[in-house]
C-alpha cells in the first residue's frame, strides 16, 4: 500500500506541476478575463488535489 501512495503523491504533484505550466504559458495569450478565470479553476483544483493527498496520508 505504501508504493501505491507514492505512486499517487508523484501522480498528483505531477498534475499540479503541469496545471502551474499550462496555466503560465496560457496566461500570456489568452485575453485577461479568460485568463483570470483559468487561474481560479486552476487553484481551486490544487487545493483539492492537496485535500486528496493529505486524506491519502493520513
Amino acid at each position: 500500500m505504501t508504493d501505491e501512495k507514492n505512486e499517487i503523491d508523484k501522480l498528483i504533484d505531477n498534475m499540479i506541476a503541469s496545471g502551474d505550466d499550462l496555466v503560465n504559458n496560457l496566461k500570456s495569450v489568452l485575453p485577461k478575463s479568460l485568463s483570470e478565470s483559468m487561474m481560479m479553476f486552476h487553484e481551486s483544483n490544487v487545493t483539492n488535489l492537496k485535500k486528496i493527498k493529505e486524506f491519502l496520508n493520513k
